[in-house]
């Protein structure tokens, strides 16, 4: 029965799919209109990350009486919940009816992933993709075997490589991501080296007063130290096809025996594996926030963790101390993903690989208040990844969409 079932959605879906095919095929031949914008973040699974960031100054430069033109396109699974979280911003179903129409005649398309190669766009249609962080892992087509499931190497690739060639405007953080995505998305259009829109904030509302209201508003305590714990995904470390395993790294237990009494641990877990997480006995010290701006998670942590993911690059605008636990190191950078930098030596803070490394450089932390003997590795990581980061990225882009 249940193979019936699976069997009768699939057509359901692939039937669904020719429609909106057809409707797209017939309505991308209209013109656009004017400044009617579409933004989306992580495939509609939230609203937050760069387009956030534009749409905010976007609808400042527009005012208000043209925020009818702004749409956040959200997954169905998502509307009622961000509707109510956002009841501000004119919400569209993806691959519904109205989102249909709306992305076939829309001027901008802001995104931070990709669409579905099938889904064309119209001509006078300008794709202004944002990304969505500083590569340190290889990306693209520089990923030499892939290794998520329903995907071979050479379609990857090419879904890749279709995609890319569809933007008009890339958004490059630093000369170095730029380099990288024009060679691993095959881009050849127009770069927009401006630093990211997500990292504008960073700049703006990093004081005292800003950082204890949101400690105040997330942790009910504005005096906490906060430390955030944000690892990256494992591309192989799967039950099934969209279904990832979490597993932690270290104890709770032991955990907080090295840091602070008045320590919260903040967990930032990738949204594929937020619910494989086990708190039980430390709710009231251990937060998971997969879902929350985390920007303000950046400006209220005093401290981060994390091992591969591009947290680190944004997280360098605050001046405040990392530490990497990379306990799966040697398989990480040589077997499943590569790294694009000598990681070991640019690293703006202590790397460890063994669980009682990581307590010891937790004790350093703890005692000192960051990592001594690191800031000329620090001071350089910030010159080469966050050089273009100036407060002014979101700005610039609303620029392009008012045509000034």
């Amino acid at each position: 029965m249940n193979k019936i079932k699976k069997a009768f959605k699939y057509i359901i879906k692939r039937s669904g799919r020719q429609v909106l095919i057809l409707l797209n095929d017939f309505l991308v031949k209209f013109s656009v209109n004017k400044h009617q914008v579409i933004f989306e973040s992580f495939n509609g699974r939230d609203i937050n990350d760069n387009p956030m960031a534009i749409y905010k100054q976007t609808r400042l430069d527009f005012g208000e009486e043209n925020a009818k033109l702004l749409y956040f396109s959200v997954k169905p699974s998502m509307y009622n919940k961000l509707k109510e979280q956002y009841p501000e911003i004119n919400l569209i179903k993806r691959f519904g009816f109205s989102w249909t129409i709306k992305m076939a005649r829309a001027e901008f398309w802001v995104f931070n992933s990709r669409l579905p190669t099938w889904w064309k766009k119209n001509p006078k249609t300008i794709y202004i993709q944002t990304w969505h962080g500083t590569p340190l892992k290889h990306l693209g087509m520089d990923i030499e075997k892939v290794a998520m499931p329903g995907s071979t190497t050479e379609q990857y690739h090419a879904n890749f490589t279709a995609e890319a060639a569809r933007w008009d405007y890339l958004i490059a953080p630093n000369q170095y991501s730029k380099n990288i995505f024009e060679s691993a998305f095959a881009f050849k259009n127009k770069s927009l080296d401006i630093g990211y829109p997500r990292n504008d904030s960073l700049s703006v509302d990093n004081n005292e007063k800003n950082i204890k209201s949101l400690k105040k508003a997330y942790l009910d305590n504005e005096d906490a130290n906060v430390v955030l714990y944000a690892p990256t995904w494992r591309d192989d470390n799967f039950y099934t096809r969209g279904v990832y395993k979490f597993e932690m790294a270290f104890s709770f237990e032991s955990f907080f025996q090295h840091v602070s009494e008045d320590t919260i641990l903040i967990m930032r877990p990738h949204y594929l594996v937020k619910n494989s997480i086990n708190i039980e006995g430390f709710e009231d010290r251990v937060k998971i926030m997969a879902d929350e701006n985390i920007t303000e998670l950046y400006l209220m942590s005093d401290m981060m963790i994390t091992d591969y993911s591009s947290v680190m690059f944004d997280f360098a605008n605050l001046n405040r101390p990392m530490m990497f636990y990379c306990y799966d190191l040697e398989h990480y950078r040589d077997e499943l993903r590569g790294f694009y930098i000598n990681f070991e030596m640019e690293a703006p803070g202590p790397i460890v690989e063994k669980e009682a490394d990581f307590y010891k450089q937790l004790d350093v932390y703890t005692q000192n208040g960051g990592y001594p003997g690191y800031e000329k590795q620090f001071k350089d990581f910030q010159n080469k990844f966050i050089e273009w980061d100036n407060g002014k990225a979101s700005q610039k882009v609303s620029d392009i969409i008012l045509g000034k």
